[in-house]
């Protein structure tokens, strides 16, 4: 009778436990608790007190697809990614072979992208300066650079440079999960080294930070959005105030991240190329940006083609 080596005898628990000690001090708090929360939301609950050995039998397309009832695309993607990781962990460790290759991930969400109209654009913009407070001002910062929700809730004054003209994104604020009962909040560097650059700041924005800046004596660490060192505004609740910034100018409840979206496009439309987009957006390539962030729309395809 074959008996199993004692690494197959391991409990997926804890090869869990010990693949995110080996991942831990090689990436940032953030991912390291993203890890941690997945395994314990959705992948210690399923297979709970299995066996290494229980899975190099097992078809893992059954839990793809039990994921699919309830979760999105992108949600069961991470889980997968994650899951894999750990799996490849253990097929090292303990020399099994989980035919990894043969777990198949769901196909991307083909979903058109959502964009302000010129003319929601610019109600939302004359309501931001109307209002003039600093977390308005915040939204047309997003509007005309295109930086995500985190990068300006994690925004100071030190960031700001004036004299040259340009923001400085070196950082991002979210909410992590530390275990399943409690989050805090961290503030830190982007997700890539390309989420880390230097935007031009456009002459209407420039004379609006200009005239906040002389109205004011910030010092250097004040967070832009509340102008103090020890308050800032996290995303959940920066999202919440942008939502009752368009119920006032009666614009329909767009995600927050439209306004990166809006940018992007916009950008595309008066000529911009796509390398020097992709740089601004801090992607990773210029096919993310061409994939996931720029709608053409039917009027620009039309003034093209009038142009055959």
């Amino acid at each position: 009778m074959k008996t199993l080596s004692k690494g197959k005898n391991e409990k997926l628990k804890k090869v869990a436990e010990s693949w995110l000690l080996y991942k831990k001090y090689n990436i940032k708090d953030s991912t390291y608790y993203r890890y941690k929360y997945i395994i314990n939301k959705y992948i210690i609950p399923e297979f709970d007190e299995r066996k290494i050995s229980f899975f190099e039998d097992y078809d893992f397309n059954i839990f793809v697809d039990k994921l699919a009832q309830n979760l999105s695309t992108k949600t069961i993607k991470d889980i997968i990614i994650v899951l894999k990781s750990i799996l490849k962990y253990a097929e090292r460790k303990y020399n099994c072979d989980f035919k990894i290759d043969l777990i198949a991930m769901p196909k991307n969400e083909l979903l058109e992208t959502q964009i302000l109209s010129k003319k929601e654009k610019n109600k939302l913009e004359k309501q931001c300066i109307k209002n003039g407070t600093y977390r308005d001002i915040g939204i047309l910062i997003c509007l005309n650079t295109g930086i995500r929700i985190g990068e300006i809730c994690a925004l100071s004054w030190k960031n700001i440079n004036l004299e040259k003209n340009l923001l400085i994104i070196n950082k991002t604020m979210q909410r992590i999960y530390k275990d399943k009962n409690s989050t805090e909040i961290s503030i830190d560097s982007p997700k890539s080294r390309k989420s880390i650059r230097k935007i031009p700041i456009s002459q209407k924005l420039q004379v609006i930070l200009k005239q906040i800046k002389n109205e004011n004596n910030f010092c250097k660490d004040e967070f832009f959005l509340t102008g103090s060192c020890e308050k800032f505004i996290e995303p959940r609740n920066y999202q919440y105030m942008y939502k009752k910034l368009l119920n006032t100018c009666h614009i329909k409840e767009y995600n927050f991240h439209v306004l990166r979206h809006t940018f992007a496009t916009e950008c595309i439309e008066i000529g911009m190329d796509i390398k020097s987009l992709s740089e601004i957006l801090g992607h990773a390539s210029v096919d993310i940006t061409l994939n996931r962030y720029v709608h053409s729309s039917f009027n620009t395809k039309k003034k093209f083609l009038e142009k055959l």
